[in-house]
């Protein structure tokens, strides 16, 4: 009889842990959110600039299938908004820790320096070669010019070293 529970809880215990792997598999790794976040801001979480806290790992975010946009929300830089670009995607603000750096943040994108410029909408990214006209931080709106073009510069905002872009309605 002993035999038989043991086996009995030997296969129950199996099937749970098969069936952990295929639950989790529909969402998103909250810990994945976390190294981006850093990534991101340039800062582990905790210091300064980084974010505030881990993103709850009770969220059940389902899975993006596309690369998670990050950008700054709001004007002070103290918020990361971290989103899946697809039609109906989630969105997730992640605090930022203060700091005597986060006065002002440093220029990641230098005058002269060659920038890719990824131009967003609904569905669609494009994105082109172009040369940075003004220095500014990950969050600042700069002049660009494309690569090859004389007309007027456009403005883009400043969102990782090398990269600016913008987001069409």
């Amino acid at each position: 009889m002993r035999t038989i529970k043991t086996f009995i809880a030997a296969g129950a215990a199996g099937a749970i842990a098969a069936a952990v792997p295929a639950l989790a598999a529909g969402f998103h790794d909250p810990a994945s959110i976390d190294r981006e976040v850093a990534q991101f801001t340039g800062a582990p979480q905790g210091a300064a600039g980084g974010a505030r806290l881990p993103v709850d790992r009770r969220l059940k975010l389902s899975q993006c299938p596309m690369p998670l946009a990050l950008e700054w929300y709001g004007s002070s830089n103290q918020t990361v908004l971290v989103r899946c670009p697809i039609s109906g995607g989630w969105r997730l603000f992640v605090p930022v820790s203060g700091g005597p750096g986060n006065a002002r943040a440093e220029p990641i994108v230098a005058r002269g320096e060659a920038v890719s410029i990824a131009i967003q909408g609904s569905g669609f990214t494009v994105s082109r070669q172009g040369e940075a006209l003004e220095a500014g931080a990950v969050g600042d709106w700069i002049k660009v010019r494309p690569v090859g073009e004389k007309r007027d510069p456009i403005r883009a905002r400043v969102i990782q070293p090398g990269r600016v872009g913008m987001e069409l309605p």
